[in-house]
C-alpha cells in the first residue's frame, strides 16, 4: 500500500500523475532494492499501515520516497547495489550450470529395457498390476478398516488396451535406477527439465524394445508431460506419471 499527493498545477489540461510519498518493501524490490539493502541504508519503517480488511493480517511497511530518493543517489548505494548485481549474476550462472549437469547425467543414464518374450512380458505385466492393486486394498483397509474386493486380472480376460498400459507400467517399474535419480536430484535446479527428458528417453526406449507399445508408451508421454505442467502452474514440480 502507498499513500500519495496529487500535484494540481497545470498539465496542460491533462489528469495530473500521482506522486508517491511512501513506498512499501514490494515497491523497494521494483526498484532494485535487496532486504538487506532495505535494513543498511533505510532501517525503520517510517510508517506501519493495517491490512484494510484483515485486520490480523501483519502491518505493511512504508517509507518515506524522500528518504529513498536521498539514499539512491548516495555512493554507499550503487556500491552495494553493484555488488548485489554480481552476486545475483554469479547464482544464475551457477544456476544454469548446475541444471546443464543435471540434464547431462539424466542424458547419460542407460536404458536397458528388459526383452522378454510377448507371453512371458504379459504374465509379469499381469502379475505387477495384481500385486499393485493387493497392495492398494491394503492401504485402503488400514485408511478406512476395508478394502475393495476385485478379482485378480488374467492375461486371457484382459482388455488389449489394459494388457498394453499394464506391460508399459511393469516396463517402467523395471527401470526403477532412474527414479533413484529423480530422488536424488530432488530440490535440485532443473529438476523439472530433467523429469521431462527422463520421461522422454524411458518411454523411446521401450517404444524401440517393443514397437507394439509405442502408441500406449506416446499416450503416457503426453498424459505424463501435461500433467506435470499443471502442476507447475500450482507451484509445484511435476510428478512421475
Amino acid at each position: 500500500m502507498t499513500t500519495h499527493e496529487r500535484d494540481h498545477e497545470g498539465h496542460g489540461g491533462r489528469e495530473p500523475q500521482p506522486r508517491h510519498t511512501h513506498l512499501s518493501a514490494a515497491g523497494l524490490r521494483a526498484r532494485g532494492w535487496t532486504p538487506g539493502m532495505v535494513r543498511q541504508l533505510l532501517g525503520e519503517p517510517d510508517m506501519l499501515v493495517g491490512h484494510p480488511i484483515f485486520q490480523s493480517a501483519p502491518r505493511t511497511r512504508l517509507y518515506l520516497m524522500e528518504r529513498i530518493e536521498a539514499a539512491e543517489r548516495s555512493e554507499e548505494f550503487r556500491a552495494i547495489a553493484a555488488a548485489a548485481a554480481r552476486r545475483s549474476g554469479a547464482a544464475r550462472a551457477a544456476a544454469a550450470r548446475r541444471r546443464r549437469e543435471v540434464l547431462a547425467r539424466i542424458a547419460a543414464e542407460p536404458m536397458d529395457v528388459p526383452r522378454l518374450a510377448p507371453d512371458r512380458l504379459a504374465a509379469l505385466a499381469v502379475e505387477h498390476r495384481n500385486r499393485r492393486e493387493e497392495e492398494k486394498r491394503t492401504l485402503g483397509r488400514w485408511r478406512r478398516g476395508r478394502g475393495h474386493a476385485a478379482e485378480p486380472a488374467t492375461v486371457e480376460g484382459a482388455e488389449p488396451a489394459a494388457l498394453n498400459r499394464w506391460k508399459v507400467d511393469y516396463l517402467r517399474h523395471r527401470l526403477t535406477r532412474h527414479h533413484q535419480v529423480l530422488g536424488e536430484l530432488y530440490g535440485s535446479t532443473g529438476r523439472a527439465a530433467a523429469e521431462e527428458l527422463l520421461w522422454r528417453r524411458v518411454y523411446a526406449a521401450i517404444s524401440e524394445a517393443y514397437p507394439d507399445l509405442a502408441q500406449e508408451c506416446q499416450r503416457r508421454l503426453l498424459a505424463t508431460l501435461a500433467s506435470g505442467r499443471r502442476k507447475l502452474g500450482c507451484g509445484r514440480g511435476p510428478g512421475l506419471g
